[in-house]
């Protein structure tokens, strides 16, 4: 029995596909994706660029392939990347066949985009031959004429019937590898068609809000959206799309389930916004803590509260915390209990280099 069970999330079952070496789907951890923006014709920049993102904890990172320069030089980015590539094809058959050859994880397209049935089963038997797991990416913006006729414009509805769709073609070629994604800038658009996929449909779900906007814009929208999703259950890997770096998006996607419960990773700090009773320069000191701690994956909370009003209550949920006192006496407790106490110190070095020491010691006892 959870001991809070107002903190459990029932995951929707799924059926567990792979990419590349990673599982998505069942129940496996939700992964994170991104997308490069660099040319794919640049291998090194867009290695450099995946490099990044994979310091910030990318699981999965998708590269685009308009033509075939770009899936010829996806085979040395494929044979160096330490993460699975998804291969972003659009229209052309022979790029998606391109891409599979070049051994990448898995292919984003739709199906019903790639033109005749000849030219789709020839894309599936080279998924097949090379163990390629596919996306069907759906998307608001780009809905086939057919169905947009049907409907009038974008609906939830809409969404689904294009993806089902597309799902018929690949069970009729005997393709089970799949996962799907329903994708719109609306949220509530967006959160409406995968509500009702995930009634119909057993295959993992990639979601996102998509277009979302600017860092932070986006990142409101893209919480309100697939922090809905996700509570509720649904999502087996997501992307964030930001008008942002990469890495940007990684954080985002990594702060949400974080804040869910659904992976742990990196430091979370639990902070108060500041008012008169801070003992200490909270913004200045968080921000400080934030960014010397970027660098860390390993799982730890720290709190750092400005003075006693709350300070010591959220400390005994953390792993380290600070609390401001009076006369330049901080608090400092470790696993909720008051440890020791730190006088007219820089506050944000001292909470550094504890928090670098307790993860040293962690590592050290895993050890022995």
């Amino acid at each position: 029995m959870n001991i809070r069970p107002y903190r459990q999330i029932e995951r929707r079952k799924s059926r567990k596909i792979k990419v590349g070496n990673i599982f998505v789907g069942g129940n496996a951890p939700i992964t994170v994706q991104t997308m490069t923006n660099t040319l794919t014709t640049d291998i090194k920049a867009t290695l450099d660029q995946i490099n990044l993102t994979v310091e910030a904890g990318a699981d999965i990172i998708r590269v685009s392939c308009p033509d075939k320069a770009s899936t010829k030089a996806l085979k040395q980015i494929v044979k160096l990347s330490p993460i699975p590539i998804v291969a972003d094809i659009h229209f052309h058959y022979l790029r998606a066949i391109e891409a599979a050859d070049t051994g990448v994880a898995c292919l984003r397209i739709n199906p019903g985009n790639i033109g005749d049935s000849k030219k789709i089963k020839e894309v599936i038997n080279a998924a097949k031959q090379n163990e390629t797991s596919i996306r069907i990416g759906v998307n608001a913006g780009s809905l086939e004429k057919s169905i947009l006729d049907k409907y009038g414009e974008p609906t939830p509805q809409a969404l689904v019937e294009s993806a089902m769709n597309h799902v018929r073609i690949l069970k009729d070629h005997d393709f089970h590898e799949y996962k799907i994604s329903v994708k719109a800038s609306d949220v509530f658009l967006a959160v409406a068609a995968y509500t009702q996929l995930a009634e119909i449909e057993d295959c993992p779900l990639h979601i996102g809000i998509t277009e979302a906007g600017s860092l932070r814009s986006g990142t409101v929208k893209s919480s309100i959206g697939l922090g809905n999703l996700l509570w509720s259950g649904i999502g087996d890997t997501i992307r964030v799309s930001l008008s942002a770096h990469p890495t940007e998006e990684v954080k985002v996607g990594y702060e949400m389930l974080k804040s869910l419960g659904l992976r742990r990773r990196g430091v979370t700090v639990i902070s108060c916004p500041s008012c008169a009773r801070q003992q200490f320069d909270v913004i200045k000191t968080v921000q400080e803590v934030e960014e010397r701690l970027e660098h860390i994956s390993e799982s730890i909370t720290v709190s750092i509260i400005g003075c006693v009003v709350n300070g010591p209550g959220e400390a005994k949920e953390t792993d380290i915390g600070l609390t401001g006192g009076g006369k330049g006496n901080h608090q400092i407790y470790v696993n909720g209990i008051t440890d020791h106490i730190i006088r007219n110190e820089n506050v944000a070095d001292y909470i550094v280099n504890f928090v670098q020491k307790e993860i040293e010691q962690r590592k050290a006892n895993q050890l022995k």
